[in-house]
């Protein structure tokens, strides 16, 4: 007859036996999410590679389809890639067959990664339905904002202008501005893949996505900038 240990120790097993089918079954279902067409991309834009996100097993992760003769010209990492991964449900891998991590994207709002690894420039992953997604257009935009901290105080007003034919917008910092606005110095704005994009003269870049008519700045922090129309 199993002794009281005995009992506890294959109960343990047992959970143990339970535990990683459960977590892989949690996996699968997050993979079925996001299975589908993405985009990789530069930060410019001008630089896309079109993926297929499957959710059926392969090698060390899922199924990865795409474009391997045209996409490794402008993404060489993805000479080795073989499968896609999770990690938790915010993190996207790009994987090679012995699992060697090619690109690890980090999401910083819904439908939009970014993998930015040492010796690798700023690279984004972008669902194709977030892609194609209607953007603002210039006349939308143009006018006044106030710049705003994340609990809502207004720290500066901005007006963002139009000029014919020019990709990158003037900007202009009413007085008064947060030292925080200032020692940006944003001259330029556009917008870019459904973000508002302001730039300063030294080609830092501000990031702004569009939450039902409030820009807040990506990634999140935790005291955030938002841009409201004034």
């Amino acid at each position: 007859m199993p002794t009281l240990v005995q009992c506890i120790a294959a109960v343990g097993l047992a959970v143990l036996a339970i535990e990683p089918a459960a977590s892989q079954s949690q996996v699968n279902e997050a993979a079925k999410a996001l299975a589908g067409s993405w985009e990789i991309s530069n930060a410019d834009h001008d630089k896309i590679c079109v993926v297929e996100l499957k959710s059926d097993a392969a090698g060390t992760g899922f199924r990865l389809d795409f474009n391997r003769a045209t996409c490794t010209i402008d993404f060489p990492p993805l000479k080795e890639a073989a499968a896609w991964s999770l990690l938790g449900d915010n993190i996207v891998r790009i994987v090679d067959a012995k699992g060697k991590i090619s690109f690890e994207f980090n999401e910083v709002e819904n439908g939009m990664y970014e993998s930015l690894r040492p010796g690798q420039p700023l690279t984004f992953l972008q669902s194709a339905a977030a892609a194609a997604a209607a953007t603002r257009s210039v006349d939308q935009m143009i006018g006044d904002w106030n710049v705003l901290r994340g609990d809502g105080a207004p720290i500066c007003t901005i007006t963002l202008s139009a000029k014919a034919n020019a990709s990158e917008l003037p900007l202009q910092v009413k007085p008064g501005c947060d030292a925080a606005i200032t020692r940006f110095a944003p001259v330029t704005w556009q917008i870019e893949r459904g973000e508002l994009i302001l730039r300063s003269a030294r080609g830092q870049v501000w990031r702004f996505g569009d939450d039902e008519g409030t820009w807040r700045i990506v990634p999140q922090e935790p005291d955030p900038l938002m841009l409201t129309r004034r």
